[in-house]
């Protein structure tokens, strides 16, 4: 589990991001580089990151199933996510 204080940073993020998303459309329109450079580091939407959805985990994220692997290998062999079985062959 990812600590809370990294969770809730996420969190803060995306608010910042919705937050400025239209006035940031609105600057890159215009050709305002100046304007957008005056606007939070934290409205950029690349400054986000994939979180796995149970665990908090950013790396191995799986975007179809928005989880990490571990969480995902967890709940698949327990039968938890409907869809998906495990292979042999």
């Amino acid at each position: 589990m990812a600590k809370k204080s990294w969770l809730e940073r996420d969190k803060r993020k995306r608010k910042t991001v919705a937050k400025f998303a239209e006035l940031r459309e609105q600057l890159k329109a215009e050709k305002d580089y100046i304007g957008l450079s005056m606007l939070p580091r934290d409205a950029s939407p690349t400054r986000l990151t994939n979180r796995c959805r149970v665990s908090g985990r950013r790396r191995a994220f799986m975007r179809r199933f928005q989880m990490s692997r571990l969480t995902f290998r967890e709940l698949a062999s327990q039968g938890l996510i409907p869809g998906v079985t495990k292979s042999s062959w």
